[in-house]
């Protein structure tokens, strides 16, 4: 933690650490796109440069809220896990997805995969959660046994497909003459 912070409220503590443009989009892409590589992060839709990435990166580590191991497939990769404090954050991206679709003009693909969990509410977050702590914690560490049934994340995936389709079905066809 840095020394030279404004204050002790968490709110200034929680903006040293979130406070920029990238940190939490790139957290979005290891929570919601299993985004666990450098070069995965870095071809996020936002266009992150490699050098602001690796910044990043590193700050997301050193705070806690990522693990750095090498990979075992490829000697010079690395892959990225989140810790339980950055799974604690799900509630969070929930409540700024809501706030975003309801105040924000954002397509139906990008509400799919947030409607998924705002529709159900804490138990769902829970769920999805504990998916995420299985991938990136291991089996150990869930908190309660996995239900039967969908994943919270394929249920996500599903969604935006579904939008995706719903998209391509509105978009005006283009006909030869």
């Amino acid at each position: 933690m840095r020394k030279d912070t404004r204050s002790s409220c968490p709110i200034s503590l929680s903006l040293e650490i979130f406070g920029d443009r990238w940190t939490l989009l790139v957290l979005r892409d290891v929570i919601f796109a299993d985004a666990r590589h450098f070069r995965e992060l870095l071809a996020g839709p936002e266009r992150i440069s490699s050098n602001v990435l690796a910044d990043r990166l590193a700050a997301l580590v050193e705070h806690g809220l990522l693990t750095k191991a090498d990979d075992p497939s490829h000697k010079q990769k690395v892959t990225y896990s989140l810790t339980e404090q950055a799974i604690q954050l799900v509630p969070v991206f929930v409540q700024l997805n809501v706030w975003g679709i309801r105040h924000l003009p954002v397509t139906d693909v990008h509400t799919a995969r947030a409607e998924v969990l705002a529709a159900g509410g804490p138990p769902v977050w829970e769920a999805f959660m504990d998916e995420l702590r299985e991938a990136h914690l291991g089996p150990h560490a869930r908190q309660r046994p996995a239900p039967s049934g969908p994943t919270v994340a394929a249920r996500m995936q599903a969604a935006c497909a579904a939008a995706l389709d719903r998209a391509d079905d509105s978009s005006p066809s283009l006909q030869v003459h």
